[in-house]
C-alpha cells in the first residue's frame, strides 16, 4: 500500500514539475522580443565599362556608375513631392570620351539622383557637378541592361540618339538639348566591349503613411 502511495506521490510531483517547466518556458517566449523584420531590398547599380558607340566606333567612350536606391530622401516643392519620390536615389556616374579624330578628350562627373529597375535593367538620372564639355547642372540619363546567358552588357546615354527640343534653339542657334526628366533614359542602345555592370533590382517602396493635418 505505501509503495503505491509512494508512487502516485512521484507521479504527482514529476507532472507538477513538467507544468512548471512548461509555463515558464511559455512565459520566456512570450517575454523574448520579436526577430526583427529583414531590412528591405534596395535598388543599385554598379560598375565601370567602355562601349562601342555605332556613330563613333573609333572613340574611347567610357562609363562609371556607382547608383544606390535612397527612397523619399529628395523632397521637392509640390504637393505631391514633399516626401520625396519612391526613385530618390544617391551615388555618382563619370564620363569618359576620347576622339582620336578631333584629339579632343571629354569628361563629365554628376551626382546621382534617381534610379529605378526592373529585372536586369535599370535607368539612372544623374546632374552633372563638373564637366568640361558639359553644363554644370545638367540633369542626364543613362540606362543599364546587366547581361546574362552569354549576353553582353548594355548602356544608353540620353544625349546620344535623343533628348532634343527641335522648336526651341540654344543660345548658339543650335536645337535645344534640355536635362533628361528624374529616371529618363532612353533604350540601352551600345554594347560593352570592356568591363561591365550589375544591376541589383528592388520592387518600388511602399508610399509613405500621409501625416494627418493638424485642427487649427
Amino acid at each position: 500500500m505505501r509503495t503505491r502511495t509512494r508512487t502516485r506521490t512521484r507521479t504527482r510531483t514529476r507532472a507538477l514539475a513538467f507544468a512548471g517547466s512548461a509555463a515558464l518556458l511559455a512565459t520566456l517566449i512570450a517575454a523574448a522580443p520579436a526577430p526583427a523584420a529583414p531590412a528591405a531590398k534596395l535598388a543599385a547599380v554598379h560598375g565601370a565599362a567602355a562601349v562601342l558607340y555605332a556613330y563613333s566606333p573609333d572613340d574611347d567612350i567610357r562609363f562609371t556608375v556607382d547608383a544606390q536606391a535612397a527612397p523619399f530622401t529628395r523632397p521637392f516643392p509640390d504637393p505631391q513631392g514633399r516626401n520625396g519620390l519612391p526613385t530618390d536615389a544617391r551615388g555618382k556616374v563619370t564620363v569618359y570620351h576620347h576622339s582620336p579624330e578631333h584629339g579632343v578628350t571629354g569628361t563629365s562627373e554628376a551626382e546621382v539622383d534617381c534610379l529605378v529597375t526592373g529585372g536586369r535593367t535599370a535607368t539612372v538620372t544623374a546632374v552633372v557637378t563638373k564637366s568640361n564639355v558639359d553644363a554644370v547642372g545638367r540633369r542626364i540619363g543613362i540606362s543599364v541592361h546587366d547581361g546574362g546567358r552569354g549576353e553582353p552588357d548594355r548602356l544608353g546615354f540620353s544625349w546620344g540618339v535623343a533628348n532634343l527640343d527641335p522648336p526651341r534653339q540654344d543660345p548658339d542657334g543650335g536645337v535645344a538639348k534640355p536635362s533628361a526628366g528624374t529616371c529618363m533614359a532612353p533604350a540601352p542602345f551600345t554594347e560593352v566591349v570592356e568591363g561591365g555592370f550589375k544591376v541589383t533590382p528592388a520592387p518600388l517602396p511602399p508610399l509613405p503613411k500621409t501625416q494627418p493635418k493638424t485642427a487649427r
